[in-house]
């Protein structure tokens, strides 16, 4: 059976539970547990002391989010070959502690952690302006067959969790792009072979293709490694008539 879990009470088996919405969620916020990095109890998964610790926002570059000296707006691979990308915000750096939080979440299936880790987005300030301006948030698709093994999708509960945290909800197109199964995972791969391996790997279906031209469209996903895989899928949206594409990430790998 396919387990799901609310955010204030981490591995609890309560399907019912984690469907509840407003008036309730106030409520369920305020259950005691315990924070995911320095496991204090009680605490919020994510406690204020280990996000001022660990989410502080650093400057980093405008496109791709690689780390800067301030005030550079832009690194230099970026400055000798754009990518299709417009912006990209990243909230933390994929290093201790929170590559293992997403591992968490996205392998070992604690879902429950898709609330802390949309608020940690939801009150990132870089993130506002995209938050704001755009359209629509594309969760980046998996393949069916990475669906199949993992058993839910990661960026669409992600995308929600986000969602349902700002003043006003984003609209979450999350069939506006398929994607082709790849044989490799991107992760193992170098920048050259991820490029190669993609090509051609997102598509538009001609039923959304209408429905995003000419609209300002912001990707999401958990981690951002090259970049490869944001860019493609941004070429592609762009291709297809998107005005602009911008990526929001949680990590960023330094």
């Amino acid at each position: 059976m396919r387990r799901e879990y609310i955010d204030s009470m981490p591995n609890l088996h309560a399907t019912w539970l984690s469907r509840l919405r407003q008036p309730w969620d106030a409520a369920l916020q305020a259950l005691p547990s315990q924070c995911a990095i320095c496991r204090r109890w009680p605490a919020e998964r994510l406690c204020a002391d280990c996000l001022a610790r660990w989410a502080q926002a650093s400057h980093r570059c405008l496109r791709c989010a690689l780390h800067l000296p301030a005030p550079t707006p832009l690194c230099g691979a970026c400055l000798r070959q754009p990518p299709s990308l417009a912006a990209c915000v990243a909230a933390v750096d994929y290093a201790y502690p929170w590559q293992q939080l997403i591992g968490d979440f996205k392998f070992r299936a604690d879902i429950g952690l898709a609330r802390s880790l949309g608020r940690l987005l939801a009150e990132h300030a870089p993130a506002q302006p995209l938050l704001q301006s755009c359209d629509a948030l594309i969760p980046v698709p998996a393949s069916a067959r990475r669906l199949r093994e993992r058993g839910f999708d990661h960026t669409l509960l992600l995308a929600r969790a986000l969602s349902r945290q700002l003043p006003c909800s984003l609209e979450i197109r999350s069939h506006a792009v398929q994607r082709q199964h790849t044989d490799m995972p991107q992760h193992v791969l170098s920048r050259h072979q991820r490029l190669r391996q993609l090509r051609g790997v997102f598509q538009v279906p001609p039923a959304h293709a209408e429905a995003i031209k000419s609209q300002h469209l912001l990707l999401f996903d958990d981690v951002m490694t090259t970049g490869a895989t944001l860019n493609a899928l941004a070429g592609s949206l762009l291709q297809a008539g998107a005005a602009s594409v911008s990526a929001l990430v949680i990590a960023r790998t330094p």
